[in-house]
């Protein structure tokens, strides 16, 4: 027989009166309300009773390192020093970006910073920000849309492909993508990602399994795309020789997936650690406690769905086409990863970062009038073998509406030859810094391989 679980029913079985009831009433409201009262009560009491036999378990896992050694939940205190850090372009990042990359180099889990040139002000870590932690991971510091990433598919066509097919070109992109909050394709794909362990595992994201399911192959709102091009390599690429080709380049992330995730477990971190005002979206789990390993999961589950969402997309545009895929670039920016730095493993969050590890290949796109670049990392320790995600803003969105037309953004994008659907003028080219002069501060972080030249774009109406 169902019935609803008490604090006092806890203490009635030999919980001390503390936070473990809390916790244990949290797992078990999360968890396993369904569940007969006698049955829950007889398991949480072994809990109580042998904490260190659950302490890598699923659900209890939690409340079984608070029995075992009480979370102590102090203010975090930021240190006097910044951790060593180096900018890239900084005369042409603003002075938010870098104060906010200063306040996080204070937090006491902070080894080393890095700052790219096309970084601006976000929340917690500035857009453009890589920051290296010890053994904890910052849920605000991988980001909202986590694992958003870029991902570049180059066809077995010409260049001119789209030459004579402009409205048939268009119309396949169109038929082809959804964008935004509620968007979705009529016949859904499935995917491997979605019958992971971990949507059964974790109850956040059993919660959200359906919404994955509905999402798959779409992309979000804002600056998020999908646009065919023109892509030159310069130098080859796997099995692909130097030359033009056309090709598909797509911008997005783990969707409403992601920014659960990333809401549920920046609220947590919050909690447990509480730091000043100014740094406060910059709270940690760390990575030797059950909530640290649940969001680790969580995260790079959220990863995998991403480039799922971005297989999806091209593998149906290759369908519409009817051509087959010569190869497939693909790259992470908001993120984090366990790498080894100064000879010891560290946390690094790329935060509208590109991984540019040696011999790593990524795409740092321009805007919608200025080429995207193919690039190959040079593992500069320097940058934490980081380098730009993009051109970067130069103004904010509210800033541009009020700055820029439709008509002004429509005359940019007819001289550039380019085609568009949907967008708004808070995306328009001019919002962007110069593409190039930010490819030139950082090539000592890069080499440049390849160029990609949209054509036609599509972004959330």
């Amino acid at each position: 027989m169902k019935s609803k679980i008490s604090g006092k029913d806890l203490i009635k079985i030999g919980f001390p009166q503390n936070n473990s009831v809390n916790i244990a009433l949290g797992i078990i409201n999360r968890y396993r309300r369904k569940e007969s009262k006698d049955a829950l009560l007889f398991e949480a009491k072994n809990v109580l009773l042998k904490p260190e036999v659950y302490k890598s378990h699923n659900k209890w896992g939690r409340l079984s390192e608070y029995l075992i050694e009480p979370i102590k939940i102090r203010q975090q205190e930021l240190r006097q020093t910044r951790a060593p850090f180096n900018i890239f372009g900084e005369n042409e990042i603003d002075e938010i970006a870098k104060m906010q990359l200063y306040e996080a180099l204070k937090l006491p889990i902070a080894v080393r910073g890095a700052l790219m040139p096309d970084a601006h002000g976000g929340y917690g870590l500035p857009i453009g920000g890589v920051l290296a932690t010890d053994n904890a991971v910052i849920p605000y510091g991988v980001g909202v849309d986590i694992g958003c990433r870029m991902s570049l598919s180059v066809f077995d066509l010409p260049s001119d492909y789209f030459i004579g097919r402009e409205s048939q070109v268009l119309k396949i992109l169109d038929d082809n993508t959804k964008f935004g909050m509620s968007e979705t394709h009529k016949i859904k794909a499935d995917h491997e990602v979605l019958g992971r362990s971990e949507f059964r595992e974790i109850a956040l994201l059993r919660s959200l399994h359906e919404k994955a399911y509905k999402q798959l192959g779409t992309s979000g709102g804002g600056n998020h795309f999908v646009e065919f091009g023109v892509v030159n390599i310069q130098t080859k690429v796997g099995n692909v020789g130097p030359g033009n080709y056309f090709a598909l380049l797509s911008h997005s992330g783990s969707r409403g997936l992601g920014a659960n995730i990333a809401k549920h477990f920046t609220k947590l971190a919050g909690k447990l650690c509480p730091l000043p005002k100014q740094v406060q979206h910059l709270a940690w789990l760390n990575l030797d406690t059950h909530d640290g390993q649940e969001y680790w999961k969580a995260m790079n589950l959220a990863g995998d769905y991403a480039k799922a969402c971005h297989d999806d997309i091209h593998r149906r545009m290759a369908k519409a086409l009817g051509k087959r895929l010569l190869m497939t670039i693909e790259n992470h920016h908001n993120f984090a990863w366990k790498e080894m730095h100064d000879g010891r493993e560290l946390i690094v969050h790329r935060k509208g970062a590109t991984p540019a590890n040696k011999g790593d290949l990524g795409i740092i796109p321009g805007s919608m009038t200025a080429p995207g670049f193919i690039v190959r990392g040079k593992g500069n320790a320097l940058s934490l073998h980081s380098a730009s995600h993009g051109a970067g803003r130069l103004h904010a969105r509210a800033q541009a509406k009020s700055m820029f037309t439709s008509s002004e953004m429509s005359k940019s994008l007819l001289k550039e030859g380019v085609n568009l659907i949907g967008g708004s003028v808070d995306e328009a080219p001019m919002v962007y810094k110069d593409i190039h002069k930010v490819m030139a501060l950082q090539s000592e972080l890069v080499d440049v391989i390849g160029t990609f030249q949209p054509k036609f774009v599509k972004m959330d109406r």
